[in-house]
């Protein structure tokens, strides 16, 4: 691989054009790499602790091994099942992440955010639900983190928005954005998990294809799209920190 003359400080000087002709078609461990080479320092990884975000972890923490581990940010949003937080401990210990865990500003707990902040708020107001747990702790996270580059664990197949989504973007901030399995499907993120043997958290086993907050997320019945599964009695297929 040919390392940059310079570390990469000015993400929007990049020809994102060419960079995402040359990185198309590769592996994602490859695109990772080229961060891991360019990016030593203010690169970040934003997990849900989804299946496809601990493809991206495991290529990380196990194969690549930076010599800088990337910080891994995590949104307590308060209302994880506990399943889940259970999951990002676990995950913590096995790989000795970079674990950078942030909540609501204005709330300690769930009990807290409801007194706050009105009871079901998702239900009367889901952008304001998202940009209390979501959007404001992400972009917190990121400023005090000095992150130049941040890394998701998003695919093109998700939803009908990112199906023309590039490797390599910039977001508003004029950040990088890195979609490393964006040309990915969902059967081949599972592929690598049971090849490398990767733990998955636990709910997916019993019929959640996707795990988001515990109010809005259900189970899928046998038939039923592998799409579905989250924010219930909403249209909202996304886990709001992409909007």
């Amino acid at each position: 691989m040919t390392r940059s003359i310079q570390p990469l400080t000015q993400p929007a000087t990049l020809d994102l054009k060419k960079l995402n002709q040359k990185f198309e078609k590769v592996h994602p461990k490859d695109i990772l790499a080229w961060c891991v080479v360019n990016i030593p320092t203010g690169l970040v990884q934003t997990s849900t602790f989804s299946v496809d975000d601990l493809v991206i972890t495991d290529l990380l923490y196990r194969d690549l091994c930076p010599d800088l581990p990337v910080p891994v940010i995590f949104l307590n949003t308060l209302h994880h099942f506990p399943e889940t937080l259970e999951f990002v401990a676990a995950c913590q210990n096995l790989y000795q992440l970079d674990l950078r865990i942030y909540q609501p500003l204005e709330a300690k707990d769930r009990k807290t955010f409801a007194k706050r902040f009105g009871k079901d708020l998702w239900k009367t107001d889901l952008t304001k639900f998202h940009q209390l747990t979501k959007h404001e702790p992400m972009q917190r996270g990121l400023q005090e983190l000095g992150a130049i580059t941040w890394i998701t664990g998003r695919r093109r197949d998700q939803s009908e928005a990112w199906a023309r989504m590039p490797i390599f973007e910039l977001d508003q901030q004029r950040r990088l954005k890195v979609n490393p399995l964006a040309n990915w499907t969902r059967k081949e993120s599972w592929a690598y998990v049971f090849e490398h043997d990767i733990i998955y958290n636990p709910l997916h086993d019993q019929g959640y294809p996707n795990i988001g907050d515990e109010p809005l997320t259900v189970p899928i019945r046998e038939g039923e799209d592998t799409g579905t599964g989250s924010w219930q009695g909403s249209d909202v297929t996304e886990y709001g920190l992409h909007l």
